[in-house]
């Protein structure tokens, strides 16, 4: 009897525990959105300074393809861009700080791996930009291949994938390189500015950015070659799905919207379509916001105070940017790239 009163006994504490446990992940699933809203803005880590995709004038007002995201995830809740908070974080200190709940979301030019998921316990929602890590030179080099770099002084961003990459690809090809490490940004650029190395390696879209902060930029070029795999996404924290629904879904409708040929212009049109799946998108047939947790007209506050995919990247990184960065494979599906958004349906 006793043997079996304190199996009992254990099962029941085991139950409770496995209840209390269950109860918390359903209290964390919701808590984002929820303090969010409370909050009355989103909290948004960002790059501290990387032109087109993140950087404060002298005002303080930010600008860039990241910064307009988390405006869209504001939109997209409050119908207001402007209750979007910009927190600058560096490389090394980015993950942790989500994780510490400073931040809500990260647009910060972060790729997505497997050992940050795994490692971090973040979660990277969707792709917003496809890059790859790329070599910036002095045009003086006449260097027109990365295969020609061997024996190079190489500057590079510590605690990034690129780090990794720049071994592997040196490893790969059997070249020598002498590594200059940085832990930030703007120290990077700085020695390689100063001559300190005669090469600089990050993402493409970086380089095209950093190239502008060089007293000559045309005196450098950013060499054909892409040595990785660099898919940049806003991150978040796991078992938030809540959140993360909205903000995987928030890049979505911006993708739809421009392969439907919605525009922040013609919203106004689009909000009297009567194509299904143009209806669907701006919220007058089907509850498809709601099942997020917002307004029914979700994505249409998006498109109207942010814009779609395309008028965000143009604006911000590429015809109209200073960077004129080319769409490449940050074309839709449809028109040469791999930009692709599942239905909303």
């Amino acid at each position: 009897m006793r043997t079996f009163r304190g199996g009992l006994l254990i099962g029941l504490a085991v139950a409770v525990a496995v209840a209390a446990i269950a109860a918390a992940y359903e209290l964390y699933d919701t808590r984002t959105l929820k303090r969010t809203i409370r909050r009355g803005e989103v909290l948004c880590g960002v790059n501290k300074g990387l032109p087109g995709f993140s950087i404060p004038d002298d005002k303080g007002n930010w600008t860039g393809f990241d910064v307009d995201f988390c405006r869209a995830v504001a939109a997209a809740i409050f119908d207001d861009p402007k209750k979007a908070k910009f927190i600058p974080l560096e490389a090394n200190e980015r993950f942790k700080e989500l994780q510490n709940r400073k931040v809500d979301i990260l647009s910060r030019n972060s790729t997505w791996s497997m050992s940050r998921e795994t490692s971090y316990d973040l979660y990277f929602p969707a792709v917003a930009y496809y890059d790859g890590q790329g070599f910036m030179v002095p045009q003086a080099r006449n260097i027109d291949s990365a295969l020609d770099l061997n024996g190079s002084k190489v500057c590079v961003q510590g605690d990034t994938t690129t780090v990794l990459n720049l071994a592997d690809y040196f490893r790969a090809n059997n070249m020598k390189y002498e590594e200059m490490k940085f832990g930030k940004l703007e120290d990077v650029i700085k020695a390689y500015g100063s001559g300190q190395c005669d090469t600089l390696t990050a993402d493409a879209s970086q380089l095209y950015a950093l190239r502008l902060n060089l007293s000559k930029p045309g005196d450098h070029v950013i060499l054909p070659d892409i040595i990785s795999k660099e898919p940049l996404a806003p991150v978040v924290r796991q078992r938030d799905d809540d959140w993360m629904m909205i903000v995987k879904w928030t890049l979505y409708a911006m993708l739809n919207a421009e392969e439907l040929g919605v525009t922040s212009q013609n919203i106004d049109e689009a909000l009297k379509s009567k194509k299904p799946d143009v209806m669907r998108l701006v919220g007058t047939e089907g509850n498809y916001g709601e099942n997020l947790g917002l307004s029914k007209d979700w994505a249409a506050r998006i498109i109207r105070r942010v814009g779609n995919y395309g008028e965000v990247y143009e604006r911000n990184v590429g015809s109209e940017s200073r960077l004129k960065i080319p769409r490449g494979l940050n074309q839709l599906w449809n028109a040469g790239g791999i930009q692709y958004a599942p239905p909303i349906r």
